[in-house]
């Protein structure tokens, strides 16, 4: 374990933070704490899932019939719903500062999103926590929605 805690590292609008512990041998999607610097704007993100943004409530079965039963697909159609969002608020991926994952099998699907997200922030590592719910309130064939917070460059 280092002896020393290093200096926050600023990534966008924002400082990654590390307190005593900290290990850089260990492997982990998130950081514990982000500072975001003066002048950033929050972006909350509603949460996304694999389903479309945009579709009817109350919610219409029918409308859901194309999503993959497969994880793998579900996190990347997730994801991309993230990045339209994001752009959308002017925002990129390393602008993310936190993220609240709702899985309805987390022992069993964790590893398949971790993969994805790790890929997809290509090094940046936002706060995050993950929950396991009984069931999404989009549609039953859903597995993981996800929430988050963007910290925009000021401007």
């Amino acid at each position: 374990m280092p002896t020393h805690i290093p200096e926050p590292r600023l990534v966008g609008s924002a400082h990654i933070i590390h307190h005593e512990g900290y290990d850089t041998g260990i492997v982990s999607p998130f950081v514990p704490a982000i500072r975001v610097v003066d002048g950033a704007r929050l972006v909350f993100i509603s949460g996304v899932t694999g389903a479309p943004v945009y579709h009817d409530h109350p919610h219409r079965p029918e409308d859901f019939d194309t999503i993959s039963p497969d994880m793998a697909d579900q996190v990347r159609d997730a994801f991309d719903h993230l990045e339209l969002a994001l752009k959308a608020a002017g925002c990129q991926r390393q602008d993310v500062v936190n993220l609240i994952r709702f899985f309805t099998d987390v022992e069993n699907d964790q590893d398949t999103v971790n993969k994805h997200q790790k890929e997809w922030f290509g090094g940046h590592i936002p706060t995050s926590t993950s929950v396991e719910v009984t069931r999404l309130a989009t549609d039953h064939r859903l597995r993981l929605e996800i929430h988050a917070v963007a910290a925009a460059p000021a401007g």
